[in-house]
């Protein structure tokens, strides 16, 4: 069998793997075919897709690039390269490929729709950059609660002054069936949860002797699937801890649902559930990826903007037991960051992560099998390899990290000599990936303990149904 031949075999295979929703296994198989011909660009095409849908942006834009370098004319390399720079929110490069598609192929329906979008983004990038203001009033600014009227009809429960399990079991029913709670509550809840900026002002030190403490991360707004984590692990109660590792919202079409029953739980139990932040609470993500259009469709403007506020009070990292650090993405580009850096963090003065920095690299670098560290798949951040997260464990005193921000076919992995930990609570991610989900049971003893689960069956809500264009539904 020549080269070629068993180049076109691998691709084959790659395609099959594909269609199965097997991401990684579509990357190996093409890559194995770019090793016996690294001459036909549709390999890296096909490659390039397939990153795109594990979310490696980066990568997907070097094969694309690689394919243009084989044959500039390849209208699909353009394409998707335009898919992946739009994705990690580089709409001005974007335009410049589905330009060029449209160039090419002036009937490509695709292309004109995805450059349009992609013009809207960039007038609305600038739109929200000429209006922002160091001290822009809270959304929270003249919200009078107490005129606020429940009206009659209301058929749920009420809240009080305090929140309690009864609305918490009720709430959790009308989300399951489609319902909303009343927009009163939505404002309780959320203004709330400024409790949030008093328990969580540093990295937090989790209470040691704790019986049950859970990793849970991300959700990516997938309810039902986060209703069968707590039908099988059990529902957060004060000897039954949670930690939700970030990405609560965007992607998924019921990211308002989580949110609000994740903050509604934080009200009841200050001290015994916790939140850190993800890349996905950040502004630019939830205007893209759907959280803020979610908030309009469901509620209003004002809904999601007291969201905001709440996700830059987030803390970016916990400390549980002095031998795990939990936080969103990964380590840093400095030899010489330790948890005392973290701690000093102000991230009430910054509210969003930017382009650099240790709150963006906490919120998005990523694992590499490599030493040392390496540009990132994604195009934002950096990798980092088993030295690095070996270097930074010895000397923080620490047993392992344990990170999210990764989709893991078996929900979970265990990387780098046992000292980083990826776990990923949203099966069947997007409805399209058909990974399974994870969470860690960590006991008394600071035990890992790895429980694996399947996606449910949910109402026929398409994900993304709520984001900002059709690009970010082609990513899915």
């Amino acid at each position: 069998m020549s080269r070629e031949t068993e180049a076109i075999e691998f691709k084959n295979k790659g395609n099959k793997a594909f269609s199965a929703g097997d991401f990684p296994a579509a990357v190996n198989f093409y890559s194995k075919a770019i090793e016996l011909n690294d001459k036909e660009p549709t390999f890296f095409t096909n490659r390039a897709q397939a990153y795109i849908r594990s979310e490696a942006f980066g990568y997907a834009i070097a094969d694309a690039g690689k394919a243009l370098e084989l044959n500039p004319k390849l209208i699909k390399a353009h394409y998707r390269r335009g898919l992946a720079r739009a994705a990690i929110l580089r709409p001005k490069e974007a335009i410049n490929d589905f330009k060029e598609c449209v160039r090419l192929d002036p009937s490509n329906k695709d292309a004109r729709l995805q450059l349009e979008e992609c013009k809207k983004i960039v007038r609305q990038l600038a739109f929200f950059a000429a209006i922002e203001v160091g001290d822009e009033p809270s959304a929270a600014e003249g919200l009078d609660l107490d005129s606020m009227v429940v009206e009659s009809d209301y058929d749920g429960a009420r809240l009080g002054s305090e929140m309690t399990q009864e609305f918490i079991d009720d709430m959790t029913e009308r989300f399951k069936t489609g319902k909303r709670i009343h927009r009163k509550y939505v404002y309780q809840i959320r203004r709330r949860n400024d409790c949030l900026r008093r328990h969580t002002r540093q990295v937090n030190s989790v209470a040691r002797g704790v019986v049950n403490d859970v990793e849970a991360n991300p959700l990516t707004g997938q309810y039902f699937d986060l209703m069968e984590l707590f039908r099988r692990n059990g529902a957060p109660n004060e000897k039954h801890w949670y930690l939700f590792n970030g990405d609560f919202v965007d992607r998924g079409s019921w990211s308002t649902e989580i949110a609000l029953l994740l903050y509604a739980y934080k009200w009841l139990r200050p001290e015994g559930f916790f939140l850190n932040r993800g890349n996905h609470e950040t502004d630019d993500m939830n205007r893209v990826y759907g959280f803020e259009g979610e908030c309009r469709a469901k509620y209003n403007e004002r809904v999601f903007k007291l969201f905001s506020e709440s996700f830059s009070a987030l803390p970016l990292a916990t400390l549980i037991g002095d031998k795990y650090l939990v936080l969103h993405g990964g380590l840093f580009s400095d030899d010489n960051v330790t948890l005392d850096d973290i701690r000093k963090l102000n991230r009430h003065n910054q509210r969003q992560p930017g382009q650099a920095g240790l709150m963006m690299e906490m919120l998005w670098t990523d694992p590499q099998e490599e030493p040392g560290r390496g540009p990132s798949k994604r195009g934002v951040g950096m990798q980092f390899g088993p030295d690095v997260t070996k270097s930074f464990c010895e000397k923080n005193g620490l047993e392992a990290v344990i990170r999210s921000h990764e989709v893991r076919m078996d929900g979970y992995e265990v990387q780098h000599d046992g000292r980083c930990i990826t776990v990923f609570s949203a099966p069947r991610y997007c409805d399209s990936t058909e990974n399974r989900g994870a969470y860690i049971n960590i006991k008394s003893d600071y035990k890992l303990h790895y429980e694996q689960f399947d996606a449910v069956p949910h109402p026929d809500i398409k994900p993304m149904a709520y984001a900002h264009s059709s690009i970010m539904s082609s990513l899915s």
